[in-house]
């Protein structure tokens, strides 16, 4: 009677292990572990390779936004550029405009100078009060040409500069050191700045030698 109760709490035991040794249920519990881990273990590469993908994908974003704001402003810097050369190139024109217009003004001023001259010239030393009239008058517009900035070119005894006068006459001289120069002055040059607004009217020594003379 003991012997089958014995037996009976044995096979209940194995039953309650299910049904095998306790070393059988143990080793299959560890291999479905290691499967479930295996299964896993794919999964998880997928998941760390999306990641790695996604860095990547930011980071070529992240470049591609930094290249595009240097393009922005290397454009913006050279808009500014083209902006203040503009301006300036606006400021030269204007300028060189205005000095064209107070050259004008200023010819027609030296004209009439140089009309007044003439008629002192030939007055000579009259000390008369039409005379000292017209000195005044002459003198006043000749201040006002130097207010607007025209300064009188001094020619004679320099070098013949085609730039600045006009050889009206020619004087032949046998000093190799009088050629080319000028030796007298029927008209004066005036100029506005570096620009000639008027040239003079000259007279320049030719140098021939004494033999030929």
């Amino acid at each position: 009677m003991s012997g089958n109760s014995h037996t009976d709490a044995t096979q209940e035991a194995q039953h309650a292990n299910g049904g095998g040794p306790p070393g059988q249920d143990a080793g299959e519990a560890a291999g479905a572990r290691s499967e479930e881990a295996e299964a896993r273990a794919p999964a998880d590469d997928v998941v760390s390779e999306a990641a790695d993908a996604e860095k990547e994908r930011l980071r070529a974003d992240l470049e591609a936004s930094r290249r595009r704001v240097d393009e922005l402003a290397r454009a913006y810097q050279a808009v500014n550029k083209d902006r203040e050369e503009f301006k300036q190139r606006l400021t030269r024109e204007r300028e060189r405009m205005m000095d064209v217009e107070r050259g004008n003004v200023a010819v027609s001023l030296l004209e009439a100078i140089d009309d007044l001259d003439r008629a002192l010239s030939m007055s000579g030393q009259d000390a008369s009060s039409l005379a000292q009239g017209v000195r005044m008058i002459r003198d006043s517009l000749l201040a006002k040409a130097q207010g607007m900035g025209i300064e009188r070119v001094t020619v004679v005894g320099q070098p013949y500069d085609p730039n600045v006068a006009e050889a009206t006459d020619m004087e032949i001289t046998t000093s190799p050191d009088e050629d080319q120069k000028v030796v007298a002055e029927f008209r004066a040059a005036y100029r506005l700045k570096d620009r000639v607004i008027r040239p003079a009217r000259v007279k320049v020594a030719k140098y021939v030698a004494p033999a030929q003379a």
